[in-house]
């Protein structure tokens, strides 16, 4: 099976590349979040109109209407319009319509609608030495720097404008990124002719049909055209050719990939746009300031200085003509207002862009911050990590902000939001149910040898777990009933069966509750252990303090059963239990074999335990444990009653018999004991017998019956070495004859 971790890893992996590539692909909907955030951007910082910019809307609005007639306009009163404002010294005069279609009133086009008689032949002729309106218009576009609009179509035909400048370009081919078109829709060409540039009006829809972007160059065919406001300002300003610099240029990296266009040089202004030659539009508000009317123009009230030297547009705001756009910060503007923005854009430097590394950038903070993210979750949980998460959130809008405003950069904050919410959920599912299922584990795998609140403990922080096996410093105790044999020769299975559960029961909880885990159950005997799997700071206390709990649970029970005896007119034989603690470094983890195992201790520390439990008998105390367990809880009333070498081991260790707590420790008369029981193993271990001998008498005195079998063996030394004393090497150690 899988570790957890490695399974997290490759869920983490995948996670991370499935959301990088669904950002390669850029489908509609997360190209419509970044959209959206790009226009919110503009309604919290738009760019501030000047009235004092070289660009005006000569508008055809709906008071020109009124006062000059409907559209289509005769074309001589759009010549007096052109010549008017070529008198007031504009720089360029640039017409958002497209002239395709002789005009209506030209006297040729009127012959031809009338019936072909003798007096329309004669009126023909007459006619035909008219002057041409379409003729005036052109004579008036060649006094004055102009621009004609084109407008590219998908379609498929033979139209052509004809360009009135060059291209140079830098780098990859610029006609393999710009929008391509399959024909046109121009205007006249006796109009075309006389005008000094020719530009596309096209714009490419939004999903939303939201005008954010304008194309600077186009592409019809194999030809290579401009947009109508970079033409507008490239013929005011006197320019010949645009220079496109694009992919593999000089100080372009693009590893060899064709990214696309970076820039283009319109005169002397050099316009950023994105990889398909299209700039981003940093709009204002509409403002009426831009705009002044058809027929004022052609009134004579207009003031000089709003036409001189200025860029002048000519086109339409009237509701009834339907040229009207959206833009992130108005519902409805005028077409021409767009292209007029654009201009704007191009003098003032203060560009919107994609810079070509945004994307890059965009793609390594989304990895990044992903890959961190997960590792926070995995580390510190989900909570900790959410603050991980909102950081990276507030350092992605952040940055965003920043670089729009003060670079004009449009870096995308919402994808890494969206693609770190996704791999924070997921982590955090997951690990969540992987939790529950670890938890679930453990208190199946602890609820029999743990205090419930210890199996919590365990289920909450599982980390602190650590299976197979691990060394560590742990207290062991064994405790076994003394003469159950007997015991169980008077009860049937179903007695025996009924009296162990009795007595077990109380001892266990006792362990449990002083943060004891069970190993197992012997029969009657019971063996647990301490700082394990949990860390306990206070484990010899805390099983000496069990040790005790349990002998008082004996002493209560012993009155239960004492009074169950004497009601049945039996006699009641007390019940006695022996208990070694010990505290060792051994190895502690799940033990077995590979289909049956149990978290369990093994170690000579163990084995020591469980002969210090053994010697209860010899010495006729309740609890003995070795020094590495008294000596860590000094406040407790244990006593040293010897130096043994026990059976399997070579080395001898001092034991102590465990006396009772805290106040018991403080007592006066174990205070006095202890004093005369020390003497008496001083005297004893420096040979000097005859002074033991007097000394053990004063302890006894003192015992009060608690260590009298203790002060037995110790008599029945000194007798015997007062006959024959012991070698010369002999250090005070007595050797255990039985486990």
């Amino acid at each position: 099976m899988p570790k957890p971790r490695l399974v997290y890893l490759s869920l983490v992996l995948a996670l991370i590349v499935a959301v990088l590539a669904l950002r390669v692909a850029d489908p509609q909907p997360i190209a419509r979040l970044r959209l959206l955030v790009f226009d919110s951007y503009q309604w919290l910082s738009a760019r501030t109109f000047d009235p004092d910019l070289p660009v005006r809307i000569v508008d055809i609005d709906d008071e020109s209407l009124r006062r000059i007639g409907q559209w289509p306009w005769p074309r001589t009163k759009l010549a007096a319009l052109t010549a008017r404002l070529a008198e007031m010294g504009a720089a360029a005069v640039a017409f958002d319509i497209v002239l395709s279609e002789p005009d209506s009133t030209d006297p040729a086009e009127v012959v031809k609608r009338l019936p072909m008689t003798e007096v329309t032949a004669d009126l023909l002729g007459r006619l035909a030495s008219l002057p041409s309106p379409d003729r005036a218009l052109a004579e008036a576009l060649e006094r004055v720097p102009s621009v004609l609009g084109f407008i590219a179509v998908n379609e498929v035909n033979a139209t052509r404008p004809a360009s009135r400048a060059g291209f140079a370009s830098a780098g990859d081919d610029p006609r393999l990124f710009v929008p391509r078109y399959g024909g046109a829709v121009v205007s006249l060409p006796l109009l075309e002719e006389r005008a000094k540039g020719l530009g596309a009006l096209n714009w490419v829809p939004e999903y939303d049909q939201i005008v954010r972007r304008l194309p600077v160059l186009v592409r019809l065919g194999d030809d290579l055209l401009p947009a109508f406001a970079a033409e507008a300002l490239r013929v005011a300003q006197g320019a010949g050719t645009y220079v496109v610099k694009a992919s593999g240029a000089s100080g372009e990296v693009a590893f060899g990939r064709n990214t696309g266009i970076t820039d283009i040089r319109v005169g002397r202004v050099t316009v950023p746009t994105d990889a398909n030659g299209q700039m981003w539009l940093r709009f204002t508000k509409s403002d009426p300031r831009r705009f002044v009317s058809a027929a004022s123009i052609l009134d004579g009230n207009v003031a000089p200085s709003e036409i001189e030297g200025r860029i002048v547009l000519i086109g339409t705001s009237a509701a009834g003509l339907f040229d009207l756009r959206t833009t992130p910060l108005d519902a409805s503007v005028a077409g021409v207002e767009v292209h007029a923005q654009a201009i704007e854009q191009m003098l003032l430097g203060t560009h919107l862009r994609r810079p070509d590394f945004a994307t890059g950038a965009e793609l390594a903070f989304l990895a990044l911050s992903c890959a961190l993210l997960a590792f926070a979750v995995y580390v510190t949980g989900a909570a900790q990590s959410a603050l991980l998460g909102a950081t990276f959130l507030i350092v992605a809008a952040t940055a965003s902000w920043i670089a729009y405003r003060s670079y004009g950069w449009l870096f995308d904050p919402v994808y890494p939001t969206a693609a770190q919410t996704l791999v924070y959920m997921v982590t955090t599912v997951y690990l969540y149910l992987l939790t529950e299922r670890e938890r679930n584990r453990v208190r199946n795998a602890f609820s029999h040898y743990m205090a419930p609140s210890l199996v919590e403990e365990l289920a909450v922080h599982p980390d602190k777990l650590k299976l197979g096996g691990e060394m560590r410093e742990v207290t062991l105790m064994f405790a076994d009933v003394r003469g159950f044999t007997s015991i169980s020769e008077r009860l049937d299975a179903g007695q025996v069966t009924q009296f162990l559960n009795r007595l077990l029961t109380p001892l266990t909880d006792s362990i449990t509750a002083h943060r004891g885990t069970i190993d197992k159950y012997m029969g009657d005997g019971i063996m647990a252990f301490w700082n394990a799997p949990l860390d306990d700071p206070e484990h010899e206390r805390n099983a000496a303090r069990a040790a005790l709990a349990m002998l008082a649970d004996l002493e209560a029970l012993n009155r239960e059963w004492e009074a169950e005896a004497k009601a049945r007119g039996e006699e009641h034989v007390p019940v006695r239990i022996g208990i070694g603690l010990n505290t060792a470094v051994c190895c502690v983890g799940n033990l077995g074999s590979q289909h049956r195992f149990d978290y369990s201790v093994i170690g000579d520390g163990v084995n020591l335990a469980a002969r210090l439990e053994g010697q209860c008998k010899t010495y006729g105390v309740p609890a003995i444990a070795g020094e590495s367990t008294a000596e860590k809880v000094p406040d407790l009333a244990f006593l040293e009653i010897d130096l043994l070498s026990v059976v399997g081991k070579t080395t001898a260790v001092r034991i102590y018999a465990l006396l009772g707590d805290e106040s018991r420790r403080k007592s006066e008369d174990f205070v006095k004991l202890k004093t005369a029981h020390m003497a008496l193993l001083a005297a004893y271990r420096s040979r000097r017998f005859d002074e033991a001998e007097r000394l053990l008498a004063a302890a006894r005195a003192l015992d009060g019956g608690a260590l009298a079998k203790v002060y037995d063996l110790y008599a029945d030394r000194i007798h015997a070495f007062q006959m024959v004393p012991p070698p010369a090497d002999w250090d005070g150690r007595a050797s255990a004859e039985h486990k």
